[in-house]
């Protein structure tokens, strides 16, 4: 039972995410591609990755990556930041025109999390935390 419960929440999390991400793909000069929405989104949760471990999540080619971030970066998604301590590193990061396109303004956990505080206790929502961070490391 409760294998089929994580099986919906995960679906209708990655439904909610491809519904608002590709609801925003257009097809006009400047926008992404769902290629390129799926590339920077992966960029984005990799929080700021270099481009050998962007290349290694997908499973793809450092020249192909490049490929990709190259376009990213013409079309204003995605820019390079040099490391402090080593600066033959480049990390990529999303831009705020990124930020924009995605929505992350939006938030909807936020509002779900809220409903929730509304209807348990506070005992309750603290069981439900260790579940939940249990969960993300069972997953990691």
């Amino acid at each position: 039972m409760l294998y089929m419960e994580a099986v919906e929440l995960y679906k209708k999390l990655r439904l909610m995410h491809y519904r608002r991400l590709f609801g925003r793909i257009h097809e006009r000069d400047g926008s992404l591609s769902a290629t390129e929405a799926f590339a920077v989104d992966v960029i984005y949760l990799l929080g700021s990755p270099t481009l050998g471990e962007f290349a290694a999540c997908l499973g793809i080619s450092q020249p192909n990556a490049t490929y990709k971030v190259n376009n990213l970066m013409a079309k204003g998604y995605v820019h390079k930041k040099t490391s402090e301590s080593d600066r033959r590193e480049c990390r990529l990061c999303v831009t705020g025109k990124f930020m924009d396109y995605y929505g992350v303004q939006k938030d909807f956990i936020g509002a779900a999390v809220e409903k929730l505080m509304g209807e348990f206790s506070e005992q309750e929502l603290d069981a439900f935390k260790k579940v939940l961070l249990a969960l993300t490391q069972a997953l990691e």
